[in-house]
């Protein structure tokens, strides 16, 4: 099963490419092949026009195929994100409304894989 995994702002900033050098319907056709598209730290800042209507064309053309969305912010917080409420609500109606909510509550595993201070440096032990 093919799949592809993105941090969002980087399938953004692809699309966002794709405009200037005319390759967006390559490009977005890429992303819509998978069988599987993973969108990784979705709605972690206010999107440009641009960017939500590129992420609304993405969604609606994959319509059928699974979509994984992961966030640190609850859907009803990603409509603010959005610069236009039109395009806000259609597109994040498409995403809901279909969707399987995994809503993981708890510490972050990320503070146990950072140094206990990071100014000091892993010590080598001598061999």
């Amino acid at each position: 099963m093919p799949t592809s995994a993105s941090p969002r702002p980087a399938a953004s900033s692809d699309l966002a490419s794709g405009h200037a050098d005319r390759t967006w319907e390559k490009r977005i056709r890429e992303l819509i092949r998978p069988d599987v598209l993973i969108l990784d730290d979705f709605a972690m800042r206010q999107l440009s026009a641009a960017q939500a209507d590129d992420l609304y064309e993405l969604v609606s053309e994959r319509q059928g195929h699974s979509l994984i969305i992961t966030s640190n912010r609850a859907p009803s917080d990603w409509y603010p994100l959005f610069p236009n409420p039109v395009v806000a609500e259609s597109l994040l109606d498409r995403l809901i409304t279909t969707s399987h909510q995994v809503i993981m509550n708890g510490p972050s595993y990320r503070p146990n894989k950072r140094p206990k201070n990071p100014t000091e440096r892993p010590v080598k032990p001598l061999t």
